[in-house]
């Protein structure tokens, strides 16, 4: 267990591939950081909420040098950066860069959106996202093969109603996404989203109590596809929105 990150001695478990996961101790991100410690990588996450990176750490059987958490807000440019350089020092170039961060809030059309709900859900689902790519990228590898995988959203596409915020920063991160594939496109590091409708935790069933939540994917589903856009054999793959909407 991670129960002390800066004691990390890399020595023995050097050839091990990295992924850095922003987000990674909510629903997703969990799932997605426990299928990537399965799969032999270490692992370095961010957080914030302590409770959650406690519950990791106390639910994680593995070496203390394959998983290393952080709380960092990644909505702060500087922030971002000085816990890429970080990871970066200890842990060597990133094989993963996955980007996991979000939130969704509805019930707004845009004329009655406010300031304050348009700039947390831009932050959350897209400001979060730039500067975890801009800050991961110069650290990603450059002989081997690295891959960046974000989380946009089936309203980037299909727009419904009552949600335009988060509509407009899903589209958003979508297009950022695509942006970064085509910057990379014949480089060894590729760049997908996924699109998830709702996805099947606690937090979305509170905010929507009424909905038919037996039909959401579960977070679980959802990482095993971000579990394959992080490896090798994804390669073929860049610039790509997959759906992920399970039968909601």
């Amino acid at each position: 267990m991670a129960k002390d990150p800066d004691r990390i001695n890399l020595s023995p478990m050097a050839n091990l591939p990295v992924a850095v996961i922003t987000g990674g101790t909510g629903a997703l991100g969990r799932a997605t950081l426990d299928r990537l410690l399965k799969r032999g990588f270490r692992v370095a996450a961010t957080y914030l909420v302590p409770e959650e990176a406690a519950r990791v750490e106390n639910e994680t059987n593995v070496d203390e040098n394959r998983l290393m958490l952080r709380r960092v807000d990644c909505t702060d440019s500087e922030a971002t950066a000085a816990f890429m350089h970080e990871v970066a020092e200890k842990l060597g170039p990133f094989n993963v860069l996955a980007s996991l961060i979000g939130g969704w809030a509805g019930g707004r059309d845009g004329s009655e959106t406010d300031d304050l709900r348009f700039d947390r859900m831009i932050d959350l689902n897209l400001r979060s996202a730039f500067n975890t790519i801009r800050a991961g990228l110069p650290h990603t590898s450059q002989e081997e093969w690295a891959r960046i995988v974000t989380v946009a959203s089936r309203a980037a596409l299909e727009t419904p109603p009552g949600q335009a915020a988060y509509n407009i920063a899903k589209a958003g991160l979508l297009a950022l996404t695509k942006s970064v594939a085509a910057e990379l496109d014949g480089t060894n590091i590729t760049a997908n989203a996924i699109l998830p409708s709702a996805i099947d935790t606690e937090t979305m069933r509170a905010a929507l109590p009424y909905a038919d939540y037996l039909h959401w994917p579960k977070p679980d589903e959802i990482a095993a596809v971000v579990d394959f856009l992080a490896s090798p054999e994804s390669a073929v793959i860049n610039g790509a929105g997959i759906p992920v909407y399970g039968k909601s």
